[in-house]
């Protein structure tokens, strides 16, 4: 069974345990997301399979996990976007953030996010077991997406995408 991270709310480790009781109990474990944008600025989204244990079919980043105990964050998190999505590129920390949210089959992510942003421009061979779905779109429509029809995104997609949103209004802005 794979074991993740418990934090605090600084994100200092306090003890490991298994992923599925971590979401059963509802604690805090360090968690990262993955952005990916392609030449036109365009991100990444995919679509979580139907067999993902929750926010099954819905619409969110291009890649989110748990670093495993001893693995380096960053690492983890290019690892991981190689194996959900098949893309192997350099990724750069963005920002962090807390999140809680339950489920109706009674599990809870709560989560210290770390964001991770890359570009990518080769192709994609997402897991079928992990993936159903996915495509670039650009930002706007993403907003606009999310607005008329929150229901089709993951929470914690739902609380980074407008953080996201403001770190690049912000650096267009500099």
């Amino acid at each position: 069974m794979r074991q993740v991270i418990l934090v605090d709310e600084s994100d200092t480790p306090s003890g490991t345990m298994e992923k599925m009781e971590v979401h059963q109990k509802g604690l805090l474990h360090r968690a990262f997301s993955v952005f990916i944008f392609n030449d036109k600025g365009e991100m990444l989204l995919q679509r979580r399979s139907d067999k993902k244990y929750h926010s099954a079919g819905l619409w969110t980043n291009a890649c989110c996990s748990h670093p495993a105990p001893g693995e380096e964050l960053l690492a983890s998190a290019e690892l991981r976007l190689l194996e959900e999505m098949g893309i192997h590129t350099p990724l750069s920390p963005l920002f962090s953030f807390i999140y809680k949210v339950s489920f109706e089959n009674g599990l809870t992510e709560y989560e210290f996010d770390h964001v991770f942003t890359g570009v990518y421009f080769g192709d994609i061979r997402p897991d079928p077991d992990e993936v159903s779905d996915y495509c670039f779109q650009p930002l706007e429509q993403i907003r606009d997406s999310m607005l008329s029809h929150p229901h089709k995104y993951t929470e914690w997609f739902k609380i980074a995408f407008p953080r996201l949103m403001e770190f690049r209004s912000g650096l267009s802005a500099a």
